[in-house]
């Protein structure tokens, strides 16, 4: 407990995690390393019948209130077993902190959990690093208590990995045809009337935050409709990838409508006023005086932005003579404890540059620390550019490039102090919508 610890946080874990062991002097810790780089190691190695290098990655975790390792397999190149020893007071299944081991599917992918070990003073738990070694820590309940224990892996030989499942790339959809009067019946006049400030704006920052986007009437109905609990919901995995729930079947009429906006002609022509974007064939061009300014210029302008959520009017559809069709994909997703998106290599929805929605429901009171939160990063790097935090009515547009990835933070379990004092619902609502020139 003297050593320095760091917090590590991102879409996969939080918790507190020193560095590497291998470092440190003190006599203790000497001695524990020892008995695990040499005695262990060698019985480990007889034991597996596994030749295992010399190579051992050790630190120390600590693992407090709300503190989670999601879904993961650890499998990095040279790993071959991990192991974590435990250094925690007693501890119960009510206390969260357990090591979770996922079953897996017939391609490989994981599935519900088939076993759970809590954490024990005293004890060494080791498994093996492979394709199918799905596991998780999960969420530490208690507030007072603090999982403590020494972890790494033994490298050797890696097992093959057979191919990746892929996702399926989200249904897109051309917009559907509804006039201009479903935006005044609908929306801010507010923002029907600014588009040209709110553009500005979004060119200069990439990203923007409509408050009070919809009329209240509007927004009260779909919320009644979302709280009265007649909505089917199917929970999303697989959950090395993804945990939340997404609206099917039948729709109540003021979601159903709110959907019908969000994928209305007049509404692509509003995103393209409000953005800059080529959303719709009546949208003005922009290729033209972006020429006059010089390719340099625009470099140099995506270049401030860092490579990330820079509006970069070269992306997909804005080529010349680009027979590209403006299309969308979307979802109403709902929101609870344990919840979370988490980014992954082989998002279908990387590749491409991309306008996300979110319009937020049911989030009154909706504090940063429950997480639900929305953040973009860069790729290949830790620091965030960006975070959408959930608030009632209000419609966040972020323009991404092909560099930006974005996860939603795990729902922690102090979330649920809240839906104690909220009689109508847990968690919060979003129809997440995205647009593609």
């Amino acid at each position: 407990m003297t050593l320095k610890f760091n917090e590590k946080s991102n879409d996969l874990y939080k918790f507190q995690q020193s560095g590497d062991l291998k470092s440190i002097r003190d006599p203790h810790i000497c001695a524990l390393r020892k008995v695990l780089f040499e005695d262990f190691r060698q019985w480990l190695s007889e034991v597996t019948n596994v030749a295992l290098e010399t190579t051992v990655d050790v630190s120390c975790a600590k693992y407090s209130y709300t503190d989670v390792l999601l879904c993961h397999d650890d499998e990095l190149e040279g790993r071959r077993f991990a192991f974590i020893y435990y250094l925690v007071p007693e501890w119960t299944k009510a206390d969260g902190g357990s090591l979770d081991l996922y079953s897996t599917d017939e391609l490989g992918q994981p599935g519900p959990i088939a076993k759970s070990l809590i954490p024990s003073k005293n004890t060494l738990v080791f498994f093996e690093v492979s394709p199918v070694s799905f596991h998780q820590v999960s969420e530490v309940l208690n507030e007072t208590k603090c999982r403590l224990s020494v972890s790494g892996w033994f490298h050797g030989p890696s097992l093959e990995r057979p191919p990746r499942v892929l996702d399926p790339v989200p249904v897109r959809s051309s917009h559907i045809h509804h006039d201009h009067e479903l935006l005044h019946e609908w929306i801010n006049p507010l923002y029907l009337t600014q588009e040209d400030q709110i553009q500005k704006k979004f060119e200069d920052e990439s990203e923007i935050l409509l408050k009070d986007f919809l009329k209240e009437e509007k927004f009260s109905a779909v919320c009644a409709a979302l709280e009265a609990q007649t909505i089917e919901w199917e929970l999303l995995g697989p959950p090395n990838r993804r945990c939340y729930k997404t609206a099917t079947g039948e729709l109540p009429d003021a979601v159903t409508g709110c959907m019908e906006l969000l994928r209305s002609e007049a509404f692509f022509l509003l995103l393209s006023n409000l953005t800059g974007l080529k959303l719709h064939s009546l949208a003005p061009n922009n290729e033209e005086s972006d020429e006059e300014e010089g390719s340099s210029q625009s470099n140099a302008n995506t270049s401030a932005q860092g490579g990330a959520v820079g509006v970069e009017k070269s992306g997909p559809g804005a080529e010349a003579g680009s027979d590209r069709v403006p299309m969308c994909s979307g979802e109403l997703r709902h929101w609870e404890h344990g919840h979370y998106k988490m980014i992954h290599d082989h998002d279908p929805e990387q590749e491409e540059f991309a306008l996300d929605l979110q319009l937020f429901c049911g989030c009154g009171d909706w504090d940063m620390d429950y997480g639900g939160f929305t953040s973009y990063i860069a790729k290949e790097e830790d620091e965030e550019l960006l975070t959408v935090y959930p608030e009632d009515n209000c419609l966040a547009l972020v323009y991404r490039d092909k560099e930006t990835m974005r996860f939603v933070k795990h729902v922690n379990h102090r979330s649920l102090h809240r839906d104690a004092n909220c009689s109508n619902h847990k968690g919060f609502w979003d129809f997440a919508f995205v647009y593609y020139e």
